[in-house]
């Protein structure tokens, strides 16, 4: 059978998210504006990602069934909203148009973005929740089609490294940055599911495959049982 066409929407440069929606049955069709040499969808146009929205609107990437969009997150967020609020005026928040572009497409989607970013949490999602080596906890706007919060697990204990001059050891590893304790590339593949990209800035940003596969695989049954 053919599989259907999800857009993915700042794609980022490993492509996380088109790995879990490819393990759901999607075929996946990505779009950022620098280039992506590791990422793993099954097409890759360096493009805004709201160009290629309405590139897509009139039919230029054949029948796409739904769209899955990850803004820029470096101005969004408690960083953002704490300590560091000039990031707020260093990075405008596409989230608003992201979501008006998807609304004018007329398909079932996702918005995903780190907590406190404005994106709606109608399912949040944790790395313990699969088992994972990372907390990374994600907000999921789903729009035009819904899917049950699962149970968020506790987590095992703390993150390692250093934070507020305090060392803490634990089962889970900081996948971003460097020194202080965070994870180095190895790490951050095995603790991510990542096993295609040794880029470490790629890996920083990257998604859990496991994250989006548990989306995709609602979605694609949403849009199975809707007829969208």
């Amino acid at each position: 059978m053919t599989r259907p066409i999800l857009l993915d929407l700042f794609c980022g440069r490993t492509g996380g998210a088109a790995r879990g929606y490819q393990l759901a049955g999607f075929r996946v069709v990505g779009a950022d504006i620098v280039d992506c040499p590791d990422y793993v969808g099954d097409e890759f146009y360096k493009i805004d990602a709201l160009d290629l929205l309405r590139e897509a609107a009139s039919g230029a990437f054949g029948d796409v069934r739904a769209a899955h969009a990850s803004p820029p997150c470096q101005g969004r967020g408690g960083i953002a909203n704490g300590t560091m609020p000039k990031l707020r005026d260093l990075h405008p928040n596409m989230i608003p148009s992201t979501r008006e572009a998807l609304e004018h497409l007329g398909l079932p989607y996702v918005i995903e973005n780190v907590q406190q970013s404005g994106v709606r949490p109608d399912v949040t999602l944790c790395g313990e929740m699969f088992g994972l080596g990372v907390i990374m906890h994600r907000h999921f706007e789903l729009g035009g089609w819904s899917a049950e919060q699962p149970e968020h697990l506790p987590h095992r204990g703390y993150v390692r490294g250093w934070r507020h001059g305090v060392w803490r050891d634990g089962p889970y590893v900081a996948a971003y940055g460097r020194g202080g304790g965070k994870a180095t590339v190895d790490e951050m593949r095995e603790a991510k599911g990542i096993d295609w990209s040794r880029d470490h800035l790629g890996l920083w940003d990257a998604l859990p495959p496991d994250y989006t596969r548990w989306i995709g695989e609602r979605l694609i049954k949403a849009i199975s049982d809707g007829g969208s």
